[in-house]
């Protein structure tokens, strides 16, 4: 089979967005190169990070077969500053999260100029890519809206158009590695991880309250609390820690992933509360080390669980602190990360480079 060049454009190169640049190029079977910025200040890398990219690669001697773009960067601006090289290119454009959808958070008014770059790189790409059929969906319901926002020429059948070229591509993740850390699980008591972004979308009061709950009805518990801080929430779980005490078996982020992957290893059940996770990474990686887990009917968790698993591992609204009590007696059934092992990328790079190649090949 022959071997093809692939480019990865990335203006935001950090976190998970680092971590399945990096994991595809290790696993892929073709040559993957990745041009990437910093990090740092995402808006302003969405509106400028095109400029540099592109300037980058016209300085560059890479000839790629396809161009995959994040939905970091606005496409249009790269392909029209770099028309001389990438004219007769093939490009698609992968979403881990998009503009539109994304919740702005409290006392923030939405930016619909980042919305529309998602939308004009949906639009000039040759295929267009969603980590799940939740994100597929909920972006092209929003796109009408958005669009309907201006005054006239709305341009509502590009809706279509976009669909027509989209599909669902999940999140390759390296599971793998986590084998290195196993552990027993302890039987006496459970122990709860939260290992999400301590921020608003992903609901931690919710979560707190049901905690504080189980505390007060005298249920005898752990629980790791890890996770990326964000310093308007840090009071929040500093006054969660005092109030827990020495249920608080770990607090804050993990200093190294040895740390990370053992604190999973040692937890037993995985909470989620969020209110936007546009795949569930965090989720999967809990599966993957044993925990049972407990989320939300929404989004793109019942995804992530086997449908024979829904009632035990999915929770309605309100209703989080009778699923966990339910669930103190119960460990996870192997389906559970068998499940979520396929998105390892040991397994699951073959489906990336078949879905690439299919696109550089096709007529």
């Amino acid at each position: 089979m022959r071997k093809y060049h692939l480019l990865l454009l990335e203006p935001y190169d950090t976190g998970s967005h680092a971590a399945w640049l990096r994991g595809y190029q290790r696993a892929s079977r073709h040559d993957v190169r990745l041009l990437t910025l910093p990090g740092a200040w995402w808006q302003w890398r969405m509106q400028g990070g095109a400029v540099s990219l592109a300037r980058l690669f016209m300085e560059s001697d890479l000839r790629p077969d396809l161009i995959i773009a994040s939905d970091m960067l606005d496409l249009t601006t790269f392909l029209a500053l770099t028309r001389p090289r990438t004219a007769h290119l093939r490009t698609a454009v992968y979403f881990h999260e998009n503009q539109l959808t994304y919740p702005p958070g409290p006392r923030i008014k939405r930016d619909l100029k980042l919305g529309f770059i998602n939308y004009a790189s949906a639009l000039s790409a040759d295929w267009v890519y969603f980590n799940s059929a939740f994100h597929r969906t909920a972006f092209l319901e929003e796109l009408p809206r958005l669009l309907r926002h201006y005054p006239d020429y709305n341009e509502l059948q590009t809706v279509g158009q976009i669909a027509a070229k989209s599909s669902v591509l999940p999140v390759g993740m390296d599971l793998a590695r986590f084998d290195a850390y196993t552990a027993p699980k302890p039987t006496h008591r459970p122990v709860i991880l939260w290992n999400h972004r301590w921020e608003y979308d992903k609901g931690p009061e919710v979560f707190l309250k049901v905690l504080f709950k189980l505390a007060d009805s005298g249920v005898d518990f752990g629980v790791i609390l890890a996770g990326e801080k964000v310093s308007h929430t840090d009071t929040l779980f500093e006054a969660a820690r005092e109030r827990l005490g020495a249920r608080v078996l770990h607090f804050g982020y993990a200093p190294d992933f040895p740390t990370y992957a053992r604190l999973l290893w040692t937890a037993t059940h995985a909470v989620s509360t969020a209110y936007q996770d546009f795949f569930g990474i965090s989720t999967c990686e809990a599966i993957y080390c044993g925990c049972v887990p407990i989320l939300p009917r929404r989004l793109n968790y019942p995804d992530l669980i086997p449908t024979a698993y829904h009632g035990m591992c999915l929770y309605n609204e309100g209703e989080l602190f009778g699923a966990l009590l339910a669930a103190f007696g119960q460990t996870a059934p192997p389906a559970l990360r068998e499940h979520v092992a396929g998105f390892d990328w040991g397994q699951f790079a073959p489906h990336y480079d078949a879905t690439f190649e299919g696109l550089i090949e096709a007529p």
